[in-house]
Formats: C-alpha cells, structure tokens, sequence
C-alpha cells in the first residue's frame, strides 16, 4: 500500500540572541526545512546582533514563509520577562505553529511555556527544546546552577522532546539536572557541503586566528596570553586576526596593548568564517565551556589545522585522544601553538579525515534527524 508523503508543518524557531551557534544551527535547519516543503519562521530578541547579523537575517528572510519577528528578551530572569514574554506570545500565538522549538534557555522557556498556554486553548502543537549549553554551564553546586537546573525539571513538564546537539551536553543534563523524563535525541551540528571546500591561506596570512563572540566564556584572554608566550619562547614576532565582536571587547583590546602585542595582533569585525580561514594558518579556539560548536566543524571541513579546548562536544569531533586537543590553559596551548608552528605539516597530519566528518556532521543528516523528532513529539496528538 502506498504511504502517504510526509506532513507539511509550520516550524517556529524560538531563541533569544541572534549571535553565533545558535543562530548558525537555526539558519541552517530553516533551510533544510524550507527546501522539504515545510513553513517556517524566527522569533528572537531585536537587541543584539549587529550588521553581520542583519546581512544573515535578509539572507534567509525571503525563504521564511512564517516570517522574521523580532523583539526585546533580555538575558537574565527578572521583571522584564514579563512584558517580554507577553509579546513573544502573542507572536506566536499569530503564527499558530504545528511545532514550536525553543533554543538555549531564554527560548527554551518561551518556547515551552507558551506552546503550553497553546495547548490550553486545545492547540495542537509540539513543544522542543534544544539546550546548546545555555543554563548546562552553570555550577550545579552554586544557587544560582540549583534554580536553574530546578527549572529545567519543571519546564519537562511541558516538554515533548529535548534534542542534544553532544553526548557530552546530555550527559551533563543528566548529571545537573536529573535523567530525562520526555524522549531525547543526539543529533550533532551540521554542514553544508560547499563548507567541505578547503580555504587555502592568503600569502599574507597571520599565524593564528581567534573567531567567535568576545566574552571569557569563550577564551580570548587564554588566546592572548597563549600568544604572548609563545612570542616569548621563540623571540620573534608572531602575528593573529582576532574576529568577533561582544561587550568584553575592549577589555581584550587592553590586554593586547599591555603585553605590547599591538603590532601584531589585528582585531576584526564579525565575518563569515570561510572568509576569516583564509586569514590564518592555524585556527585556536580556547572556549571554557562549549555544547557542539560550529566554528570547529567549519574550521576542519575547511581544511584548518586546529588547536582546541578539550570542552563539551569538542573532543567527539576530533576524537578524545586527538593530540589536537588542550586543556583551557594558556600555557597548555601555548605548546601546542608552538607544535604546529614548529612542524606544520606534522600538525596538519593530526587532523580526522574530512570524508568521515561529512558522514557524521552534514546538515541533511541533521534536518533528517530534528524532522524525525519533530513527527515523533505530533504522533501522540496526530489525529
């Protein structure tokens, strides 16, 4: 007997900042879900992001037959949610999706929150949420890690189905939070297969390149000092691109001045990373937490040796004894930049073989994988 095709649906993307993986992970499904027919839209907060951001929103907005709604969602909990929240729902409310999935905390808690009130008012619609870290960072023996890991067992309740982008990012659910009560999914980051072109370096191209957003979370300020030793150790000038932008900007600025690295470390606004490899001979990403991130996926599929923290999802990527990886010590890497500029070839060798990363990390076996999760959480309301 003949099936029949596959339910169209319109696919809400909730989350808060339009800035890095999220974004990226969001973009990228949102294709994926265009191209298999289903309606899609985007509802985020309008504070942050810059010009980048905007160029990546008018990219994809003509595709997004739910349309890009944006308005303010502050990043802590306080008052302010209230009003917030208000809006958010009645924007979602307006788009009457079939699933709504929520992404980091701030989305995590709209998304289910409000898909809920939906339900009470005899909406069908699913309820997803994908953590990317977000809240999972948090010290699970401050107060400030118990209340959120708190809500995060409360806001199972209205959950159909969470969707880890690592193991390591579910084994950390498990370990702060407690063991799931609703179905899960493992389903990693993906890429297209145009980002699977290697990016040769310009001729002109600095030794090392930091990419992402400016905060300590995500290690500028080991990348710096890393930098310094290094110089140190070899007594001559090394040069770095450092993109990104974020609050903590000029604090990194500062510290590059006082360790007199000025002349040989160019800062740069946010740009595509494809556009940014071709600036450097080796990447370094110095995070001291991360989920799944996407610039080390790029950063291989690129052709990129790499020198990364062995943090959340990073050492399933490269493999838990790839000699690529470090501890978050500027010392630590540090040797390791010293390693790759020492044997470059050598380095480039510890690298995972790209046909074997596009098996596990394209993006169509990432929008196959959320699609089957999507249809799983509708199953027990279809009908």
């Amino acid at each position: 007997m003949q099936q029949n095709p596959p339910r169209k649906l319109r696919i809400v993307h909730c989350f808060r900042s339009p800035v890095g993986g999220i974004f990226r992970h969001v973009r990228d499904l949102t294709e994926a879900q265009v191209a298999a027919g289903h309606q899609v839209g985007i509802v985020c907060d309008s504070s942050t992001g810059g010009e980048h951001e905007e160029r990546l929103f008018e990219a994809i907005r003509p595709m997004l037959a739910l349309g890009i709604r944006r308005t303010s969602m502050q990043r802590h909990i306080g008052p302010g949610d209230i009003a917030a929240g208000w809006r958010t729902y009645k924007i979602i409310k307006e788009l009457r999706p079939d699933v709504l999935h929520g992404h980091g905390a701030k989305g995590g808690v709209y998304a289910r929150a409000f898909g809920s009130l939906l339900r009470v008012s005899r909406y069908c619609v699913a309820r997803l949420y994908s953590p990317h870290g977000g809240s999972l960072h948090y010290d699970e023996t401050t107060m400030t890690g118990k209340l959120f890991f708190g809500l995060e067992r409360l806001m199972e309740r209205f959950t159909d189905h969470l969707l880890f982008v690592s193991d390591y990012e579910r084994r950390t659910f498990i370990r702060k939070v407690g063991k799931p009560l609703v179905p899960t999914s493992l389903v990693y980051n993906g890429l297209r297969d145009v980002e699977f072109e290697p990016v040769p370096a310009l001729p002109d191209a600095a030794d090392f390149l930091y990419i992402g957003m400016m905060r300590d979370l995500k290690g500028p300020d080991l990348f710096i000092d890393a930098l310094d030793k290094v110089q140190t150790h070899l007594g001559r000038n090394v040069t770095a691109v450092m993109v990104g932008d974020g609050d903590d900007l000029p604090r990194y600025r500062a510290q590059v001045k006082r360790l007199d690295l000025g002349g040989n470390v160019r800062f740069m606004a946010p740009m595509p990373a494809r556009q940014a490899f071709a600036l450097t001979r080796f990447v370094v990403v110095p995070s001291r937490a991360e989920a799944m991130p996407y610039i080390v996926l790029e950063t291989l599929a690129a052709g990129k040796p790499i020198i990364a923290t062995a943090v959340g999802g990073i050492p399933e990527i490269l493999g838990s004894s790839s000699p690529a990886l470090v501890t978050p010590d500027a010392a630590e890497i540090s040797q390791k930049m010293l390693a790759a500029l020492q044997s470059p070839a050598e380095y480039a060798g510890w690298m995972p073989d790209t046909c074997e990363l596009k098996s596990r990390f394209g993006v169509a076996v990432m929008a196959h994988d959320v699609e089957k999760a999507y249809f799983s959480a509708l199953a027990p309301r279809s009908g």
